[in-house]
């Protein structure tokens, strides 16, 4: 067991975890952050994805110990009210079912949105390609991005 102190949603925080232990086990396990999911835990379907400098990551995938002094956000950091443009969109737009890839369907928009605050219906399909709805509600995501982007 190491010490790590990690910035997370704006927060300095400590834990003791392996080096090797994924990050959105130590979010769900250790922190009890409980919006990060778990969904393969091999990085391929975007349900634990966050933010690492501002960069969309895949929690399951990525070692406490390779964060180091990056500036982790989760789905509860994306805003304080929960009423980032993207979560209004997404309650406009009815995107979610069961829900349970919302955070991270989000969380990727949210970096794309970043770096690209207008994009095409292309761009939106190609920067959310990694991200899998067992629901199939991947063109109502598609219109809240629309939407979001149109508010930011």
């Amino acid at each position: 067991m190491e010490d790590y102190s990690i910035t997370i949603n704006g927060k300095k925080v400590s834990v003791q975890a392996e080096a090797d232990m994924p990050l959105l086990w130590v979010l769900r396990d250790l922190l009890s952050m409980k919006g990060t999911k778990f969904g393969c835990g091999q990085a391929l379907c975007g349900a634990c994805t966050v933010h690492l400098d501002g960069q969309a990551v895949r929690s399951c995938s990525l070692p406490i110990s390779q964060v180091g002094d990056g500036q982790i956000t989760t789905i509860e950091g994306l805003s304080e009210k929960g009423d980032h443009p993207l979560q209004d969109a997404w309650v406009k737009h009815v995107v979610p079912q069961c829900g349970y890839c919302q955070g991270g369907q989000i969380m990727n928009a949210a970096a794309l949105l970043a770096v690209n605050p207008s994009p095409s219906d292309s761009e939106i399909e190609t920067a959310m390609e990694g991200n899998l709805c067992r629901c199939g509600t991947y063109n109502r995501i598609k219109e809240a991005i629309l939407t979001a982007s149109k508010s930011l």
